[in-house]
């Protein structure tokens, strides 16, 4: 079979401008950027509100492993497979972070003959928002040291400057750096910091923002250092929001592009779910929601993660919730887990499979606990056998969830028409949607909530740091926020190894700190970090441009 990058240059897309005509979005409504992509106008989006908004399908997945989910493919085969049955479907997805794209994951377009495009553009640059939040970030950033350098009106104190720069790159040599080094007039000398983009406060409030004047309020709530008595002191108060939103207004506004078989797509926002809240933007969801009878949007990596912080963070603050829940596993996944090394995969073993399982079982559970009706679906592999399929159909019968076989890799939407017939009568009723805690819940008790329900684990264990910042939070008003939290994708727990479903064991949360902006509260645990770096042979290596401008080695 042909490679995804591949099949996505051989693809004949539509003008933008037909793709959105067909999904009735008027062409005065559209910022073209080039033939295949442009953004949607505020006053269009406005517009929508008066349109009744169709059901949420969230799709989720089982914990990643090198076998591969597939989540987003099967998102956008998703989509694809409404328009087969006749129903009107917009996908909301997240913007992939160039980060993965040269490291390890690779892009986030999907695969196969289920992919958004243009795939490289979508990819790399895109639309630029990515490289807007960068760039309000960085000034934030220069304009505390500037500051300082300026007289320090607002006396902040050097050892507690919280706001961290940041690239779009993993670059692990730049999480500790040390700037102002020089004469005088290059500031003051000081120990810094950078982090992903994608784990910017920035990119979590351009999410969780509803409009141009919620992203200033948000911007100017930024605690960006604490002065010499202790008091926080805020971006607001640094004059800076002006120009943060003059660089973000653009990048408010969701991306519209079309998958394989020209379905609509919104592509909004992409904060990490293992260090962020892993969610598009609230923007492209409600858009999405009140365009058409059914929209699909995905959580980041596993439903421990990604779901729980799209129920218990985005839900909240959005106010709407999904109609039902898909989660995403593979044969080849759950032997993963089930103790089969990588290379052994493709051989049957039912045994394996049952007992890796466990690991969707937990996932299952955690997705009804939330009053949600869930559907299993396999990203079908070529080595999947008949009684592996027939062993995991019967698994999830035990769990009182329907299943489903997906073939969109291969078949594009017409792979995943059993499953939207399953998804069209688990939404004829309504959920009962609960989120995990209360507002009230005290901050250190929702940790160890998400903890013991979520992750399964025995409890939360703090540092003492932790515990310090967490009472210094809740006296300063911020308990009644959710938490973020920050750990790894491959493992329920807190430590990667750990595959399936491990219990008799306690979450570490080493760090704890305030995004006020964004209106949350991130727990650090394990060794989870805010700046990932590159494998020993990153995807970079394999990418390269021909002499006539194509791309190869994207994936």
């Amino acid at each position: 079979m042909k490679s995804d990058i591949e099949i996505a240059q051989e693809a004949r897309m539509l003008p933008i401008t037909e793709v959105a005509a067909a999904a009735g979005i008027p062409e005065d409504a559209l910022e073209l950027y080039g033939k295949y992509k442009a953004k949607l106008s505020p006053e269009y989006l406005e517009s929508l509100k008066k349109n009744k908004a169709g059901k949420l399908i969230l799709v989720t997945a089982i914990n990643p492993t090198p076998a591969g989910e597939g989540k987003t493919t099967i998102s956008v085969g998703l989509s694809q497979a409404f328009a087969k049955r006749g129903k009107k479907a917009v996908l909301a997805l997240r913007e992939p972070s160039l980060g993965p794209c040269f490291g390890v994951k690779g892009g986030a377009a999907g695969g196969g003959y289920a992919q958004v495009v243009p795939m490289e553009e979508i990819n790399l640059h895109f639309t630029g928002d990515f490289h807007a939040i960068t760039s309000a970030n960085n000034l934030l950033a220069a304009m505390i040291d500037n500051h300082i350098q300026q007289g320090n009106e607002l006396k902040i104190d050097l050892r507690r400057i919280l706001w961290k720069r940041c690239v779009d790159m993993n670059d692990r040599v730049l999480r500790n750096v040390v700037v102002g080094m020089g004469s005088k007039n290059d500031g003051f000398v000081r120990e810094d910091h950078f982090q992903i983009t994608v784990a910017s406060e920035i990119m979590a409030i351009l999410c969780l923002s509803r409009d141009l004047k919620d992203l200033k309020k948000r911007l100017s709530e930024i605690i960006v250092a604490y002065d010499l008595e202790g008091k926080a002191v805020r971006a607001g108060e640094l004059g800076a929001v002006g120009a943060m939103t003059a660089l973000l207004k653009d990048a408010m506004r969701p991306n519209l592009v079309q998958t394989l078989e020209h379905t609509p797509v919104l592509i909004h926002g992409g904060p990490f779910a293992n260090i962020a809240h892993g969610c598009n933007s609230i923007i492209a969801t409600e858009a999405a929601r009140h365009m058409a009878d059914y929209c699909v949007t995905e959580a980041g990596f596993g439903a421990d993660l990604g779901a729980e912080k799209f129920l218990d963070i985005k839900c909240r603050k959005a106010g709407f919730n999904p109609d039902a829940v898909v989660i995403v596993a593979t044969i080849r996944a759950l032997k993963y887990n089930g103790g089969v090394p990588k290379t052994e995969l493709a051989n049957e073993n039912i045994e394996a499979l049952t007992k890796g399982s466990a690991n969707l079982k937990k996932h299952i559970e955690n997705m009804q606990s939330y009053g949600l009706p869930v559907v299993v679906t396999i990203n079908r592999f070529a080595q999947d056998t008949d009684a592996e399929i027939e062993a995991l159909k019967n698994i999830c019968a035990g769990c009182g969830v329907p299943f489903t076989v997906s073939e969109v890799f291969t078949k594009g939407g017409d792979g995943a028409v059993e499953l939207v017939d399953e998804l069209v009568k688990l939404t004829e009723k309504a959920p009962d949607f609960k989120p995990l805690y209360e507002d009230s819940l005290p901050l250190k008790e929702k940790i160890e909530t998400i903890a013991k329900k979520i992750y399964g684990a025995d409890g939360a264990d703090f540092s003492k740091e932790a515990l310090t910042e967490l009472d210094r939070l809740e006296k300063e008003g911020f308990g009644n926020l959710p938490v973020c939290m920050a750990k790894t994708q491959y493992s329920l727990s807190d430590d990667p190894k750990k595959l399936g479903r491990p219990e008799n064991y306690r979450i570490m949360v080493r760090e704890v700190y305030i995004s006020a902006g964004a209106g949350f509260v991130v727990a650090i645990s394990g060794s989870i970090m805010t700046m990932p770096g590159l494998p020993a042979k990153p995807a970079a290596l394999c990418i390269d441009v021909d002499d006539n401008g194509n791309i190869t080695g994207l994936f």
